[in-house]
């Protein structure tokens, strides 16, 4: 057998490919470097774009039901002189009913409910837009949070399952020239209830009938309700890792201290924050852990993704892999197939070797189709060239699944939506002050 053949499998129809190397010159195809576009990235002294891994020191919205365990809410309810069962009550109410409104709380004693409301659901999520396609089965959210900071959530209906990809910043710090959502910097990290009400509005949507293709319930089925959460929305999830996790055990926490969610149906993503993956694999939750690396070789990937600046791939890898033996629970690698940039057959190559040297079955890539941008170069891969890119890894003994993308038509990248409203308002401020 050839050493230099990638391809594994025995069937003699499958495709064969040979182990390619970068080149220099001749007919290989162009190598298109990152850049920001339409805005400017802030850099360190060095010229390395800047990185912000703390939140600024702002104010954060005001202690809410769902940022307390089941035992802070009964001290909170004895506090107010009532009996600490009232905390599982307005638990049920919030979690399972999916409201606040005192008004719909029967079960509570009449001359108290606007006051236990107030101690425990001061305001979060302001809806300001939704926009919809596919059918009705994506739908995309704009909140406005108590400060008046923006953020976005989108919700998508798959057979068989209804999923939420979260934001967990508000804005992000690690800079990254492509994403929407870093252009701004970071504003400040999500309380664990900011995040979590994400998810009660979600399912407050889908029971009012507002995802399509609903299916009623009845006849044994339950009531529908968000069962994937992924964490890929607005923000760098580990950056913001005491929340996050915080959210992670409410949404797994049973009624009523929380959703009763399965753990294995959320999805916590990182850029490449090594320590506070060694981290996430000692939590002992079998959630589904998922690295957006984009580039298998550090001379791109330093630009690309400016964190791999601090931790470089093998290390991120290394952390990966470490995830996967700790916990059992294979990897999941997010890679953005990106027109001349990273999509050349020996980038899938590097990537294979790269992920084989570790050991076999623990992970599996996603490459993530681009929304095209005319005139861009942050555009998609053509066809021909993402299916070899997908061959190759396949044939090489990496299970690679091409994702299905949705929302193209409504900026289904999270922070689009931010910028536009940011920018509408820009431009009112300015006109105001003419």
């Amino acid at each position: 057998m050839d050493p230099n053949k990638l391809n594994h499998d025995t069937d003699p129809d499958a495709p064969k490919f040979i182990k390619t190397r970068p080149r220099t010159g001749g007919a290989s195809r162009p190598q298109i470097k990152p850049k920001a576009e339409g805005w400017q990235q802030i850099t360190n002294p060095d010229g390395r774009p800047t990185l912000q891994f703390a939140s600024p020191r702002v104010k954060q919205p005001a202690t809410h039901l769902a940022d307390m365990t089941l035992a802070e809410r009964e001290a909170k309810m004895v506090e107010l002189g009532l009996p600490k069962f009232r905390a599982k009550q307005i638990s049920k109410h919030y979690f399972e009913h999916r409201t606040t409104d005192p008004e719909q709380m029967t079960d509570l004693p009449k001359g108290r409910r606007a006051e236990i409301a107030e101690a425990f659901f001061p305001p979060l999520l302001t809806e300001v837009k939704r926009l919809v396609t596919d059918d009705g089965d994506t739908v995309k959210f704009l909140w406005r949070l108590f400060d008046g900071a923006l953020v976005e959530s989108v919700l998508m209906r798959y057979p068989g399952r209804i999923t939420l990809c979260v934001s967990s910043q508000c804005g992000c710090g690690m800079n990254c020239p492509f994403c929407a959502t870093g252009q701004a910097g970071l504003t400040r990290n999500m309380s664990t209830a900011e995040i979590l009400d994400q998810i009660v509005q979600a399912n407050r949507v889908i029971a009012e009938g507002g995802l399509g293709h609903r299916r009623d319930a009845g006849n044994g089925a339950e009531p529908e309700r968000v069962n994937n959460i992924v964490f890929m929305g607005m923000g760098e999830p580990l950056a913001n890792y005491k929340r996050v996790m915080n959210a992670v055990h409410r949404m797994i926490a049973p009624a009523p201290e929380g959703l009763g969610m399965s753990a294995r149906g959320i999805t916590v993503s990182t850029v490449g924050l090594a320590p506070a993956i060694r981290k996430l694999a000692d939590e002992n939750i079998p959630i589904t852990f998922a690295l957006s690396l984009h580039a298998p070789d550090d001379d791109l990937r330093d630009d690309l993704i400016p964190v791999n600046s601090r931790w470089k791939v093998e290390e991120v890898l290394d952390a990966a892999y470490h995830y996967y033996e700790t916990t059992g629970r294979r990897v999941s690698i997010e890679y953005a197939l990106i027109k001349d940039m990273n999509d050349h057959a020996w980038r899938a190559d590097l990537l294979a070797d790269k992920l084989n040297q570790r050991g076999r079955g623990w992970v599996h890539v996603n490459p993530i189709p681009l929304n095209p941008t005319p005139g861009s170069i942050w555009t998609a891969s053509t066809r021909d060239v993402t299916r070899e890119f997908v061959d190759r890894l396949n044939a090489a003994g990496i299970p690679t699944t091409l994702r299905d993308t949705r929302g193209k038509e409504i900026d289904g990248a999270c922070g689009q939506l931010v910028a536009t409203e940011q920018d509408k308002a820009d431009a009112a401020l300015a006109a105001a002050s003419v």
